[in-house]
């Protein structure tokens, strides 16, 4: 599959605010946004007015970047969010967040979502004591995200659980340290989801 192998920095320079996609370091000075504030490339510096349409886009690219999804799992993902009740914007968070890589992420276990992924691709992890791989599996109310007996040892989980002052856990998942054990508590609420997003331009993207 399709993924992005660039400098993730470009990513969030090209929005012109952190996305926090390469984990300790965007808490650092070395992050690019604060070393260079304004977007890569030849005319990265000049100024541009953007159209609704290219508001609406950025608006997209910044989602997908976030929670490093291609186009197609994206618009899956919206489709499935049109059609439940509610806000179609907020739906479409809830469903991103529900995502095991994403979850894998705020519960502390990885640094950045990128590692979350590759984490569940390589089978570490369990959903009610059941091992899954697919980064894409929706996780539910009650759910209990673990950690396969022999992965528990590995340093990389270690080093993340200790650094997690950095971000705080979501008051919508538990997470037991000891056990190293996180729980989904209920379904995360539009203001427990804190993004630079704006999902109603998204919605009007997609409605055209």
């Amino acid at each position: 599959m399709a993924r992005y192998k660039d400098a993730l920095c470009r990513l969030c320079r090209r929005e012109g605010e952190k996305l926090f996609l390469k984990g300790d370091r965007c808490y650092t000075d070395k992050c690019g946004v604060e070393r260079r504030k304004y977007a890569p490339g030849q005319h990265g510096q000049r100024r541009k007015k953007l159209s609704d349409y290219a508001l609406q886009l950025r608006e997209k690219q910044k989602a997908k970047e976030i929670y490093g999804v291609l186009e197609k799992q994206f618009k899956r993902c919206f489709y499935q969010a049109e059609r439940k009740k509610g806000v179609a914007g907020s739906n479409l968070l809830q469903i991103l967040e529900s995502r095991l890589d994403n979850v894998v992420y705020r519960l502390g276990f990885a640094s950045n979502r990128r590692q979350a992924r590759q984490l569940v691709l390589h089978g570490h992890f369990t959903v009610n004591d059941k091992r899954v791989t697919i980064p894409s599996y929706l996780v539910r109310i009650g759910d209990t995200i673990g950690l396969k007996e022999a992965s528990k040892k590995l340093s990389i989980i270690e080093e993340n659980i200790a650094k997690m002052e950095h971000r705080g856990m979501p008051s919508w998942m538990q997470m037991d340290t000891a056990g190293l054990k996180g729980k989904i508590l209920n379904v995360p609420e539009r203001e427990d989801i804190e993004l630079p997003v704006q999902e109603q331009l998204i919605v009007e993207l997609y409605s055209k």
